[in-house]
Formats: C-alpha cells, structure tokens, sequence
C-alpha cells in the first residue's frame, strides 16, 4: 500500500529526485552517453542493446525522428566496433499512427542493421498492441531477415500460444516476467504462477529449438534457467541472460564470471523522466525502495 502510494504521487515530486533514483537506470540524454557506457560494459564482458527512450508516440516527425536515431545508434555501434544490439518500441516507431507507417520505419532499421550485421528487437508493449507487434515482427520475418527477435511476457496468458505460433519460425524471443498492468482475465498476477509460467514458456523455447534471452533478475528463476541449461547441455549460442542497467549488478558479473552470456538493456535519450515515471508507477516495489535509497542518501 505505501509503495503504491509512493509511486501515485511520483509525478508530484520534484524532478530533481526523480532523476536522482533514475540516473542510475539511464545511460544518459545523448547517444555519446550510451556509447561510453556500452563500451565499459563491453570492458567486463558484457553485450549491450541500445534503446533511444519513448513510447506511444502520436506525431509523425517525432515517430520519424526514433527512427533516425535508431539508424544513429546502429552507425555509433559499428563505428566504436561495440558488442551490442539496438532494441526498439514499435509504439515509437509510430504504431499508434498507422501500422504500416510504422512498419516500414521498423523494416529501414532492421535493413540496415543486416548491413551492418547487427541485431535489433522489437520490444513488447502492454496488451493493446501484443497481436499487431507480432504481426508486424512476422512479416520482418517472413521478408527473410534473420538478425531481429521480439520479446514475451510470461504473466501473459497468451504467451504459450505465442511461442508456439513462432515456433516454425525458429524467431529469437527475450521472455521477461512482464511489467504493464494487465486485466486478471488476461494476465497471471500472483507471484508464483507468475514464476511457473515463466518456467514453463522457457523450457518450450528450449524443447522447439528457438534462442532464448532470459531476462529476468528473480533469483529462483535464475537458478532454474542454470540448472536447466546445465542438466540439458544447452549450448551457449542458445541463449543468453538479459538485465536492466543498475539492476543487480553483482548477480550480473556472477552469471558472467560463470561463462554465461549476458546483455544488459542501456535505455538513453531527453524521456528519461516520462520513461522512469512510467516504470515506478507500473511497479510500486521498486518506487519504494528508490525512495528509500533517496532518503538514506545512496
């Protein structure tokens, strides 16, 4: 109750705290910040994937202006010579503007990132726009481009169904926990269903021959993505873990010092503050305890 309190009056707050519990999960405003934060990753092992911050955008130039900056990050990552990928939000390359507009804004990147040899991801979003992600990502796909992934969440019911339909495709999928409020008709929400579904969805991805992004930082679920791989002599190419950047770093360099691969999402750009608003309220958890970091001055 206090943490969904705390994350309800976040937009009251002055933005100067704000960017105080936000500075630490933000690469920066500029696309030189994420560079050098993507090469001291790089430093420890670690693959990045870049995301220039936004989402439900409703203006065309702006929608146009993600997607330059998304050929922007994929020119920085083969200039510096960076190990990362580009992630991106369809509702930013202007899905709630026309579908197809925002298709071929999604096709330019993943296009030039074939170029390059790099690698984009198509993020998901909340429920709304789950069926014409995927039906957008399906024609990248079926276009013949195999250098893109999409993401899953394992609180959605449909995920299953999901999985199985990609299946055929042998599509990349990163299957996260999920953070959108969701109806209870469509979405598990208690904690441990929540798990054994993530579980479920991650050995289906394993038993059908897709790769695995396995994005999470809930120790249980990390435990049984190691164990699993370890007992079925998964190979590393198969998969990798993923994290949020400033999120459990000493677990990240443990799963790294264990040969994992790993990937650590570095969000940038001037939506920081809607971006980390956004995040708080749709998890009050961690509202909480940035306030408390806050307080106690960390």
């Amino acid at each position: 109750m206090l943490n969904t309190l705390i994350a309800r009056t976040l937009p009251m707050v002055p933005k100067s705290v704000v960017h105080f519990a936000a500075k630490k999960y933000v690469a920066g405003d500029t696309l030189e910040d994420a560079v050098r934060l993507v090469r001291s990753l790089n430093e420890k092992l670690i693959t990045g994937t870049m995301d220039f911050l936004g989402e439900f955008v409703t203006d065309r130039k702006q929608a146009e202006f993600a997607a330059h900056m998304g050929h922007e990050i994929l020119e920085a990552i083969h200039a510096h010579k960076l190990r990362s990928g580009l992630s991106v939000k369809l509702t930013c390359l202007g899905l709630d503007i026309d579908d197809e507009f925002c298709y071929e804004n999604l096709r330019s990147l993943v296009f030039k990132a074939k170029e390059l040899d790099l690698f984009v991801r198509v993020d998901m979003e909340n429920s709304p726009y789950t069926t014409r992600t995927l039906a957008l990502y399906r024609r990248i796909l079926e276009e013949g481009f195999d250098n893109t992934g999409v993401v899953l969440q394992a609180y959605m019911r449909r995920s299953e169904q999901d999985i199985k339909s990609l299946a055929g495709l042998k599509a990349p999928v990163r299957l996260c926990k999920g953070i959108y409020r969701e109806d209870p008709a469509i979405a598990f929400k208690d904690r441990e269903e929540i798990r054994e579904n993530y579980k479920r969805l991650l050995t289906l991805l394993f038993e059908n021959g897709m790769h695995a992004a396995i994005a999470t930082h809930d120790d249980p679920l990390l435990d049984f993505a190691r164990e699993y791989i370890a007992k079925n002599s998964i190979s590393k190419d198969r998969y990798e873990f993923q994290m949020l950047l400033g999120v459990r770093e000493n677990k990240r360099d443990e799963l790294v010092r264990e040969g994992h691969k790993l990937r650590t999402y570095v969000p940038f750009g001037s939506d920081w503050y809607g971006y980390s608003i956004r995040r708080l309220k749709e998890n009050p958890e961690v509202a909480g305890h940035i306030m408390k970091a806050f307080l106690k001055g960390e």
